[in-house]
């Protein structure tokens, strides 16, 4: 696994993916936190983590997109199938190697928080607690879009259904409210990753959202484990 992350790791910036990721990211956070705090001369950064979290739908399957597909396309997947890691030190290479990029992404949020900190009293709690969740929160997408990724060999297809998929799980409880069956809301609400998300912006540590985007996470990199291991055996 660990040559896997590396690998993974040195591709991201070898090609001009990371590098996209990571300015738009930085470009975007700039611009909201210059919005939502600097301007208004806030030391509230609930604003700024809001409006990441709707980006991170956009910007995820950019960094996704490539992770499995692109070994189809280049046919370098029958070498990772046939070497001597299993196929889920081959997904967790690819998760980890794409989480590290995101987490040095996420990584600038503490820097916004230590300058709003230098113009007043700031709610850490409130901070920390808004990093642990878009952590989280970006985490299950990036294991969305490695699925998805391996479902195809087009980079764009991958992108395409990631954003999508990453979109509806985003949505369940408008979908949800939107249905006349109390039950089916109720569990739509409970699926939703946006629900699941809201506690973290005013720092409540719930642990069961915390492990539900565990398990979302174990669950979509176990649905792409088991399509590498149909595509083994195809």
């Amino acid at each position: 696994m660990g040559a896997i992350f590396r690998r993974e790791v040195q591709s991201y910036f070898t090609s001009p993916i990371g590098y996209i990721f990571l300015a738009a990211f930085y470009l975007f956070s700039a611009f909201f936190f210059t919005s939502t705090s600097i301007q208004s001369g806030s030391t509230d950064m609930k604003g700024m983590f809001g409006n990441l979290m709707m980006i991170l739908v956009v910007l995820i399957p950019i960094l996704t997109m490539r992770t499995m597909a692109d070994d189809k396309r280049t046919k370098t997947d029958q070498c990772l199938l046939t070497a001597p890691v299993s196929l889920g030190g081959i997904v967790a290479g690819k998760f980890l190697a794409a989480l590290l990029v995101f987490t040095c992404a996420v990584a600038v949020t503490v820097v916004y928080a230590v300058i709003v900190a230098g113009f007043g009293e700031v709610e850490w709690m409130v901070i920390i607690g808004n990093i642990l969740g878009l952590e989280l929160y970006g985490a299950a997408f990036i294991a969305i879009g490695i699925f998805c990724s391996s479902l195809t060999e087009s980079q764009v297809v991958a992108a395409v259904v990631s954003f999508i998929t990453i979109l509806a799980v985003n949505i369940l409880s408008v979908i949800g409210s939107l249905l006349p069956w109390a039950p089916v809301q109720k569990l739509l609400n409970t699926l939703s990753f946006y629900e699941r998300y809201t506690g973290f912006t005013y720092g409540l540590f719930d642990l069961s959202n915390v492990l539900f985007f565990i398990s979302a996470c174990v669950i979509f990199l176990f649905l792409a484990v088991r399509v590498l291991d149909k595509r083994r055996w195809a």
